[in-house]
């Protein structure tokens, strides 16, 4: 099984466990540019060469090694449950991706024919019931994720405390969990505790947000695509990371954590 999902420079200042859709575009850009002085032309994500990915088959090897001994400084990112599934919605299933596509081929038409969802016409633009159609997205997503039906859970939509988990199974240990909603505070926790050939402003890394503008704008706050039924579902998918990374399951106005996250327990309930 290896460690799926990491990333580490090429220096190994640093090793950090990718979490889609929280942010992992600019902390792969901040990586890629702390070892070379420059950001990768391009979506982070294509780029297959600057950054040690275990995707790579020459950088499984060095990933391995590094992580068994704790070489480098290891951390990853998390974001509040219903803002990613929120933007996991408008950015895969309502967006055309950059290939000028609809995310993986037959999804979006099995999810209008299945569970009555509208994406806004052929190119996402047209009006439709944003809240409506998100809801029955919520449905569909915890079919996948409770049944792994009609399909196996997408990594965008899967819980984020089952990506954390695999580094820590497989023998890894995180340094350091930081909060998309605070994350200068969290970037710069890392960056003042690794050595980089090139020091990183955080004030002027642009926000590689490659999502932006892939799909409609969502036009209402937050809270209001979640109604009791909504909350329920979004509780069963999403129960520890709540728990675990410490936001609000109450409130879902309330993007930011209420808690400060304990590695010993994250370490403890996601190593089984």
């Amino acid at each position: 099984m290896g460690f799926p999902g990491t990333w580490m420079t090429e220096s190994e200042s640093v090793l950090y466990r990718v979490v889609p859709k929280c942010a992992c575009s600019t902390i792969g850009q901040i990586m890629h540019y702390s070892d070379h002085g420059t950001f990768f032309d391009g979506d982070i994500h294509d780029a297959t060469q600057g950054l040690h990915k275990w995707a790579r088959e020459a950088s499984q090897p060095v990933i391995e090694a590094n992580v068994r001994d704790h070489k480098s400084y290891a951390f990853t990112c998390v974001r509040n449950p219903y803002t990613r599934i929120l933007s996991s919605f408008f950015d895969k299933i309502c967006g055309i991706q950059r290939n000028g596509k609809r995310y993986r081929g037959n999804l979006v038409p099995l999810l209008i024919q299945k569970y009555g969802i509208e994406v806004g016409g052929d190119d996402g633009k047209q009006d439709f019931n944003q809240i409506a159609s998100f809801r029955r997205f919520l449905l569909f997503a915890r079919d996948t994720i409770r049944w792994r039906r009609p399909m196996d859970p997408d990594i965008h939509w899967s819980a984020i405390s089952g990506h954390v988990s695999t580094f820590i199974v497989h023998g890894g240990r995180y340094d350091n969990i930081f909060w998309t909603e605070r994350f200068n505070d969290g970037m710069q926790s890392v960056l003042d505790r690794i050595e980089v050939a090139h020091p990183v402003d955080l004030t002027k890394v642009p926000r590689f947000n490659e999502s932006e503008g892939h799909g409609p704008k969502r036009l209402h706050p937050v809270e209001d695509y979640f109604d009791d039924l909504s909350m329920h579902l979004v509780y069963e998918m999403y129960k520890r990371d709540f728990q675990l990374f410490k936001y609000d399951f109450e409130n879902p106005g309330n993007k930011m954590p209420v808690g400060e996250i304990d590695l010993d327990e994250v370490h403890a309930k996601l190593g089984d």
